[in-house]
């Protein structure tokens, strides 16, 4: 156990504590069980540690560890806690539990056996909270980490504190925010950078190799984490970055399931299958038309990249503007609100705003028949909005 405490000890020690994600402000610390998932190099790694050096002066009171230690290849997580325990541990956090073996019933039973021991854990996109082999859905308060949004990124690269804004501050005060913002930086000077190489925290590490990393990233989740936690057969990986492919390079791209199983391979249903895995694992998003009854074998609508970021890295060669725009509003507006694929328009949002997004003279008249919803001209290119008609950069502020 020595080992492990003097290894994160050593991280704390050279950990920046200059720029925090928002979500740090928002989870319940104070909770037995603390649940954070997220795509890999998202920071949940970062974000516990901050945490720890933070808000605990007595290191002896607290431990984190990464369960895919070698440590624990021949001791187990419910010896560790009692240890930490017995010796007067308060707070144990945890980092990769996907990658322990029985990670669900070890954290239930520490959980059960030490009710003065906070625990918080962390995991891939893919972890399984309810359908685990132990059900904690009603022990574990369970958090999702995005990547760094818009407003993150600004305030991350450039030592600002921009604050965040609700849809409803940003459809109906537009104007008076952006002038608020636009009083300390130029947004449209950063967002084509953040689109590109600024969704992941390590973009700022070396910049150069950004791309290449983000591959690595993508290959990791589909080589060892699909297989890993949805049985996906590795057989099948090379369709799986081919499908990937196929989206980044469509504009944006509505699936034809007969045609594409056909193309790459697939019957019907196994396709279907990995494309519900791919939106778990934080690669992709889907929308639907239909608002009920939506399973996990439906054929989606119109599909994305998960961030713009990922279209530059899987084609390197400059993807699609329209796709782009489309994927950067989803990204950031799907996090916290529902999206829906309306009739006319791009997007329906939480079924009451119909949303139509475009370059600097997007036209309205694909909105002109819409009665039942609000509409909304989104506009890239442009620094200040008027009446319904928004930037996209400002729907990077949402969080």
């Amino acid at each position: 156990m020595q080992h492990l405490v003097e290894k994160y000890r050593k991280k704390l020690l050279h950990l920046p504590m200059d720029f925090q994600r928002s979500l740090m402000d928002e989870i319940r610390w104070d909770a037995r069980l603390v649940g954070i998932k997220g795509a890999r190099g998202a920071g949940k790694t970062t974000m516990l540690l901050q945490r720890i050096k933070a808000h605990h002066e007595n290191l002896n009171q607290v431990l984190y560890v990464s369960l895919d230690d070698l440590w624990f290849a021949e001791n187990k997580l419910v010896e560790l806690a009692d240890t930490f325990v017995k010796q007067g541990g308060a707070f144990l956090f945890l980092d990769e539990v996907h990658k322990y073996p029985n990670w669900s019933q070890e954290i239930k039973n520490i959980y059960d056996d030490h009710p003065e021991l906070h625990v918080v854990f962390t995991g891939s996109s893919l972890l399984e909270i309810i359908n685990a082999r132990a059900d904690l859905s009603r022990r574990a308060i369970v958090y999702h980490l995005q990547g760094l949004s818009f407003r993150e990124y600004v305030n991350f690269t450039q030592g600002q504190d921009f604050s965040v804004y609700s849809l409803e501050d940003i459809l109906h005060h537009h104007q008076e925010i952006a002038e608020r913002i636009i009083q300390s930086i130029r947004p449209l000077a950063h967002f084509g950078r953040y689109l590109a190489a600024g969704y992941y925290p390590f973009f700022k590490e070396i910049p150069d190799l950004y791309a290449q990393r983000l591959l690595e990233v993508v290959n990791l989740i589909l080589e060892v984490e699909l297989p890993l936690l949805r049985q996906v057969d590795v057989a099948w990986v090379p369709k799986l970055k081919q499908l990937l492919l196929i989206i980044a390079e469509s504009a944006p791209f509505k699936p034809n399931i007969s045609k594409l199983s056909s193309k790459i391979g697939i019957n019907r249903q196994t396709l279907l299958a990995y494309l519900n895995h791919l939106v778990e694992a934080g690669l992709t998003t889907h929308l639907f038309k239909a608002a009920k009854g939506i399973s996990r074998l439906q054929k989606p609508d119109k599909l994305y990249l998960e961030n713009t970021n990922l279209a530059f890295a899987i084609r390197p060669e400059k993807p699609d503007m329209g796709t782009l725009r489309e994927t950067f509003f989803a990204n950031q507006v799907g996090y916290q609100h529902d999206l829906q694929y309306p009739e006319t328009g791009d997007f329906l949002v939480d079924q009451r705003n119909v949303f139509e997004v475009g370059g600097p003279n997007k036209s309205a008249k694909q909105l002109a028949n819409h009665q039942r919803h609000a509409t909304f001209i989104v506009q890239d290119q442009i620094e200040l909005g008027y009446e319904n008609r928004i930037p996209l950069w400002l729907f990077g502020f949402l969080y």
